[in-house]
């Protein structure tokens, strides 16, 4: 658990230089809220899941990184932390203390913002907690006998750790006063989609039943819609 703790302050620390820095002041309160509330429900979330899946987690403490990892994924997975998870924070920071680019959101559309961001953090515990093979890479685990995953929100979409991302981005532009920041979010977006389809073509070659759960459960991302 010491080195999941590390790894959920280090990955706050960066959210806050990346936000901070790029604002030019510490008198933000926004950040502080969302620097909050990702902390807490990251840490909440970490202790549900190390109770069912404490070396899951330590595994995701480790670099998205993997010999047996194919290349495009390495690409993929890298551009969707560079232009969501550090570009975003900087974007959201730029545009609300110098570019306004966009009027700023209503209130009530920012804290839906910060509603929607705390949402897809929770999302991402809840995949964490009904799959034991949630790694960050896109690889079957024949080590571990790979099984597939289809109890609690894997019942409801087939990657459930990926729908909360839309949430989580477009959430902190939202709730951080950018317009911009959202509107942004679709390219990380669209890295993602393009992982998830990688994915499913590996799982679908190499993961014995992925075929019928697919077949069971029909939608990748959003109920009824795809």
């Amino acid at each position: 658990m010491p080195r999941v703790a590390l790894r959920l302050v280090a990955d706050t620390l960066l959210v806050a230089i990346l936000l901070f820095a790029s604002a030019g002041t510490l008198r933000w309160w926004r950040a502080w809220v969302l620097l909050a509330a990702l902390l807490l429900v990251r840490g909440v979330g970490a202790r549900v899941v190390h109770r069912v899946h404490p070396d899951l987690l330590i595994e995701r403490a480790r670099l998205p990184l993997h010999a047996t990892q194919p290349r495009t994924d390495r690409l993929l997975v890298l551009a969707v932390l560079a232009t969501g998870f550090v570009g975003l924070p900087v974007v959201a920071a730029l545009d609300a203390f110098r570019w306004h680019l966009l009027p700023f959101p209503e209130p009530a559309v920012s804290a839906l913002g910060l509603a929607l961001f705390v949402l897809g953090w929770t999302m991402k515990s809840a995949a964490l907690h009904a799959n034991a093979y949630a790694v960050a890479v896109v690889r079957v685990q024949r080590e571990r006998r790979h099984a597939v995953a289809d109890a609690g929100v894997y019942g409801i979409v087939r990657h459930p750790f990926y729908a909360a991302d839309p949430l989580i981005l477009v959430g902190l532009g939202l709730w951080l006063e950018s317009y911009a920041a959202a509107l942004g979010a679709i390219v990380p977006l669209a890295c993602m989609v393009l992982r998830l389809r990688l994915e499913e073509r590996v799982l679908r070659r190499e993961l014995p039943g992925y075929d019928a759960y697919a077949a069971r459960v029909r939608y990748r991302l959003i109920p009824r819609v795809w």
